[in-house]
């Protein structure tokens, strides 16, 4: 270790802050955040380091710089707009560089309200920004539907509308404006509008429907029913919109909910921004994980970046699970009942389907990148010191005892190697006896592999609980593999993992890929014994029948199938066909026989 570096550790302070490392070109590798910094930065130079990236990184670390901060709050805001700002190797991102539309109301008189991309310092209003442009569409379309504002780029100041320097254009006469800018609406009038469309885009929606309301009863009074025909119409627009959009109790108010969900290598990460029970933004993003983060850690991460990309300053967040770090004047709550343990199981359900669209189209196009992702999952959930790449997977297959064969199927890369796949007739086994089977068939099997020198599988998957594994292992030690491929049993009753010397088995979740690998790899072994069972148990039949003829041994038998595929062809030959196979002693005792 360098030395200076080696004096840096033994001197850092034991405060909240942020540590920033080096390598030997003074490029930054990585910016962290901690409650306290001397411990935090220490675990890093452990021997036991978990994870190759991270021994990779502390390998290039040659000089440390930290920065002392008041909270471990402020430590985080901190180390985000560092990640921001220098983008370092090693730390996760957001993956979002792209620009957002937003909701404008521009600041001028007679305010236009329009979506842009482009955020100008001037004065005017912007709410967003919108993950997706359509829900700010729909919301635009909806407003325009209920009232008539002005969408010409004019200065409509008072003095240039009390010179009557404007005429009004045709959206006034298709009544899609009321014409400000000939002094024929007033800004009284007009700002009210604003002010209610502003609680629209908010989600509240209250002092839209007064408006609406009030404006209809007005027309009523003066006998406008037309009028205020129209103004119900407006207003059940209103309501439909808010339906749709109203997924909590409406007493939930000012609310931001986190959902998430993760696998090996990234992390699925869904905001909403609720106000008055409605969801007004919802945005899912994929991170990326670099130094096997922890869920908390990047969900900390994600929380300030997200919280800070669309303006939220709610007081309030909800979360899947607890966080170490605590925001001045917020509540991080992570509820148990009720309509705000839905709303975040909502998020987290966002949060998965994003997850499986971006799996579903990463492996259209970029199929080795997914099985890299299924490999690496295996690898974890089953315990296995490698990647599962090379799979073998044994049934067996037999009726009361007759017939039985044991099939062996090979997947690569979680796909079938059918040429590689095997069917064992057991040699040694009187009847129906499983574990008998299992313990000869995988004696046989890693014995020739051994013998020939060819490649053995990184995992055995045997069909069956305790009972068929435990056979299976007695093989394993005779040949002196045991502890060098990793076997497991899965039982299908419950989809149960059984591993060797362990009695409490393995649950994976019903969507697991890793679950559906291994019910695939058991799916296709029975399937491959069952068909080559019913084969040996019809030519078994067949054989049978022939062999009640006097005089026809085996190899008569077996020629005549080769030949004639069938007892039924045979049956309906002719003695000269039969002749032409057999000669003419055989073939005259077959057709007597046949036709006596």
């Amino acid at each position: 270790m360098n030395p200076s570096l080696e004096l840096q550790l033994k001197t850092l302070p034991s405060e909240p802050g942020v540590y920033r490392y080096y390598d030997k070109n003074d490029q930054l590798l990585y910016v962290g955040k901690a409650k306290h910094l001397k411990k935090r930065v220490l675990s890093y130079f452990n021997k036991n380091l978990p994870g190759y990236r991270i021994k990779i990184m502390v390998g290039k670390i040659v000089r440390l710089e930290t920065t002392i901060v008041n909270s471990e709050y402020d430590a985080l805001l901190l180390e985000n707009n560092l990640i921001k700002e220098h983008r370092p190797f090693y730390n996760v991102l957001l993956k979002d560089d792209k620009t957002y539309p937003w909701i404008c109301i521009k600041n001028e008189n007679f305010p236009r309200i329009f979506l842009t991309r482009n955020v100008v310092k001037d004065g005017s209003e912007y709410y967003g920004p919108y993950a997706k442009v359509r829900p700010a569409k729909i919301l635009l379309d909806t407003i325009k539907h209920i009232y008539k504002l002005r969408t010409c780029n004019l200065n409509l100041s008072p003095a240039k509308i009390n010179e009557g320097k404007y005429k009004v254009c045709l959206e006034y006469h298709i009544k899609n404006c009321e014409g400000p800018c000939e002094d024929l609406e007033s800004k009284e009038d007009y700002d009210e509008k604003i002010d209610a469309i502003r609680g629209i885009i908010k989600g509240d929606f209250r002092k839209a429907k007064e408006y609406l309301i009030n404006q209809m009863m007005k027309h009523a009074e003066n006998l406008k029913f037309e009028e205020a025909q129209i103004i119900k119409e407006r207003l059940d627009i209103l309501e439909d919109y808010q339906a749709k959009n109203t997924v909590v109790n409406p007493n939930i108010d000012d609310v931001d909910v986190f959902g998430m969900t993760s696998d090996e290598t990234a992390a699925y990460v869904n905001f909403f921004k609720i106000r008055n029970g409605n969801i007004i933004q919802s945005f899912t993003t994929e991170i990326k994980k670099i130094l096997e983060e922890t869920d908390e850690d990047i969900m900390e991460e994600a929380m300030i970046e997200i919280r800070q990309k669309f303006s939220s300053d709610s007081k309030e967040v909800l979360l899947p699970f607890h966080l170490s770090v605590e925001i001045p004047n917020v509540k991080l709550i992570v509820p148990k009942v009720g309509d705000k343990k839905r709303i975040v199981e909502l998020s987290e359900k966002n949060a998965k389907e994003y997850r499986l669209e971006k799996l579903k189209q990463v492996q259209i196009i970029d199929p080795e990148r997914h099985t890299n992702r299924i490999m690496a999952e295996m690898q974890k959930l089953l315990r296995m010191p490698v990647e599962p790449r090379h799979i073998e997977g044994f049934d067996n297959s037999n009726i009361q005892g007759t017939n039985p064969v044991s099939a062996c199927v090979v997947f690569k890369d979680g796909k079938p190697s059918k040429a590689d796949y095997r069917i064992f007739h057991p040699k040694t086994v009187e009847g129906a006896n499983d574990f008998a089977t299992m313990e000869e068939v995988i004696y046989r099997r890693y014995k020739r592999l051994l013998d020939e020198g060819d490649e053995l599988p990184q995992l055995i998957l045997i069909d069956g609980g305790k009972g068929q594994l435990s056979s299976a292992v007695k093989s394993l030690r005779l040949l002196g593999l045991y502890g060098k491929i990793t076997i497991v049993g899965i039982a299908k009753r419950l989809e149960e993992i059984f591993f060797p010397e362990d009695s409490i088995p393995l649950y994976l979740d019903k969507k697991s890929e890793t679950l559906k690998i291994l019910q695939r790899v058991r799916d296709e072994a029975h399937r491959f014994g069952v068909k080559h069972h019913r084969t040996r148990r019809k030519n078994s039949t067949i054989k049978s029948e022939l062999e009640e003829i006097p005089g026809v041994g085996e190899k008569t038998i077996e020629l005549l199938l080769s030949k004639l595929k069938s007892v039924k062809r045979i049956k309906e030959s002719s003695l000269e066909t039969l002749e032409e196979i057999l000669g003419k002693s055989k073939a005259k005792v077959i057709h007597e026989y046949f036709n006596s």
